[in-house]
C-alpha cells in the first residue's frame, strides 16, 4: 500500500514502513486528509499527472520548437538568403553586423559605404572580408545580386539607396523614417511602383510584442471601448549622451539629412503606431512645438517636441524627446471603458470599469513576423505580404504627419490636414 497526499495541492506519497507500522498510522493519515490507495493505483495516477503536467508547462516551448524547425526546414530547402547594406553610418547597423553570423539562412554578400575608412573601422570591429566592401552601391548592386538591401544611411538619402535598387528591381528595407520630406517621400513611392520593388521600413517596435497585443485589445476586441486618447512617449538623454558614434551623430543632428531632430527621430514611432492602430486614417490636424532644452549640443535641431494629432474621435500626444534624464519608452491608451499602458515590451497594465487592475502579457512574435531579417526574407520570397507598420502605405501617411509637425513649430501654428 502507499499513501496520497493531496493538502494543499500538493501530492506526496508514502512508502514502506512509515505506513506499513500498523493500522493506527494509518488512520492517522486518513485523519489529516491522506487517502490510502493500491499501489497500483498510485502509478497510473501519477502516470496521468505526469502527462498533464508536462504537456501543461511546455506548451510554448513546445510550440517554439516546432517553429524554430520549420524555420530551419524552410531555411535548408533553398539557399541562404542574399543580403546587401546600403551605408554604415546608422549606429543600428551594428545589431545587424553581430546578428549576421549566428543566421545559416542569410548571406551578407556585400557592403556599399563611401567613407573607405569608416568601412574599414567595421572590417575589423566583425571580421567582415574586404572583398565584400565596396564604395560606390550601384557597383555593388551590379556585381553581388543581393535579394534585398538594407539602407543604414542618413534619412537623406533613402531616396537615393531606393533610386538605386529601383534601377536593379531588388527590394530596400530602411530604418525609420522613411523620408525627410514628402517630395522625397513620393518619388519614393513612383520609383517602387515603376519598378515594381518593395520598399519597407524598420521600426524596432514592429518586432515588440506588446504592441501587437494594444492592437489585439484595443482594437480588434474593443475590450476598453471607443478609444478617445493615445499617449506616446519616446526619448532618452540624447544621441551624445547615450554614445552615439560620430558618424551618427553628425547628420542625426543635421536638419538637412535627418529632417528635424528629435521630432523625426522619436516621434515618427508615435505616428506609425498611431496609423496602424487608427487602419490608416490621416488626422484631421496637428499641432507641434518643439524646443532646444540643449543649444550648446544640439546647436541646429529641436531635441524636445510635443505633437498634437487630433481624429475625428481620437487625440493623440506624441512626446519625443534627446532631454529627459533617462530612457522611457511607453503607450497609454485611454477608451470610453477603460484604459491600458505598457510596462516594457512584452507586459502591460489593463484597467477597466469597476474591475481591479490586470497584467496582461503579450505571447511571443511568431516567424516570421518576429524580427527584421526573417520578415525581410520572407517578404521578398513571395511568403507573406508587407506587415502594416514597415508599409509604405502607413509610412507615407507618417511622412505627411512629420512634415506636417514640422511646420506646425515653425509657424507656431495649426495645420489642417484635411
Amino acid at each position: 500500500m502507499v499513501a496520497i497526499w493531496r493538502r494543499r495541492g500538493i501530492i506526496s506519497v508514502l512508502k514502506g514502513q512509515k505506513v506499513l507500522n500498523g493500522k493506527r498510522r494509518i488512520r492517522n493519515l486518513q485523519n489529516i486528509g491522506v487517502e490510502i490507495m493500491p499501489a497500483r493505483t498510485i502509478i497510473i495516477l501519477l502516470a496521468v499527472a505526469a502527462i498533464t503536467t508536462i504537456g501543461f508547462v511546455n506548451t510554448d516551448a513546445i510550440a517554439a520548437s516546432q517553429s524554430d524547425a520549420n524555420q530551419q526546414a524552410d531555411a535548408n530547402a533553398r539557399p541562404p538568403f542574399r543580403l546587401a547594406i546600403a551605408g554604415l553610418t546608422h549606429d543600428h547597423v551594428t545589431g545587424l553586423l553581430r546578428e549576421l553570423p549566428r543566421r545559416k539562412d542569410i548571406t551578407l554578400v556585400g557592403i556599399a559605404e563611401p567613407n573607405a575608412q569608416l568601412a574599414a573601422k567595421y572590417v575589423a570591429r566583425y571580421h567582415l572580408p574586404q572583398s565584400i566592401i565596396y564604395t560606390d552601391l550601384d557597383k555593388m548592386l551590379d556585381e553581388t545580386k543581393p535579394q534585398a538591401v538594407v539602407a543604414h544611411t542618413p534619412t537623406f538619402d533613402h531616396l537615393q539607396v531606393v533610386q538605386a535598387c529601383a534601377a536593379h528591381h531588388i527590394d530596400v528595407m530602411m530604418e525609420k523614417p522613411l523620408a525627410v520630406s514628402i517630395e522625397h517621400a513620393a518619388t519614393i513611392e513612383q520609383a517602387a511602383k515603376k519598378a515594381g520593388i518593395r520598399v519597407l521600413v524598420n521600426y524596432q517596435s514592429t518586432w515588440e510584442p506588446v504592441n501587437t497585443l494594444l492592437r489585439d485589445t484595443v482594437i480588434e476586441q474593443k475590450t476598453i471601448g471607443e478609444i478617445r486618447k493615445i499617449i506616446f512617449y519616446k526619448g532618452h538623454s540624447g544621441p551624445k549622451e547615450i554614445g552615439c558614434s560620430p558618424e551618427f551623430f553628425n547628420w542625426l543632428t543635421d536638419p538637412n539629412l535627418n529632417g528635424g531632430g528629435a521630432l523625426f527621430d522619436f516621434g515618427c514611432y508615435g505616428a506609425n503606431l498611431t496609423t496602424w492602430f487608427l487602419n490608416n486614417q490621416k488626422p484631421l490636424s496637428i499641432t507641434a512645438v518643439t524646443r532646444q532644452t540643449k543649444p550648446a549640443i544640439y546647436t541646429k535641431v529641436d531635441d524636445d517636441a510635443t505633437v498634437i494629432l487630433t481624429y475625428p474621435k481620437t487625440q493623440v500626444i506624441i512626446m519625443a524627446s534627446w532631454s529627459w534624464p533617462y530612457g522611457k519608452d511607453s503607450i497609454e491608451i485611454y477608451g470610453s471603458a477603460g484604459s491600458i499602458q505598457t510596462i516594457d515590451g512584452r507586459n502591460a497594465i489593463l484597467r477597466i470599469d469597476g474591475k481591479p487592475e490586470q497584467k496582461i502579457t503579450a505571447k511571443p512574435i511568431e516567424s516570421p513576423y518576429s524580427d527584421s531579417l526573417t520578415y525581410l526574407a520572407a517578404v521578398v520570397n513571395g511568403g507573406i505580404k508587407p506587415q502594416e507598420t514597415a508599409s509604405l502605405e502607413n509610412n507615407m501617411i507618417v511622412t505627411e504627419i512629420l512634415c506636417a509637425a514640422r511646420r506646425s513649430a515653425q509657424s507656431h501654428s495649426t495645420i489642417q490636414l484635411r
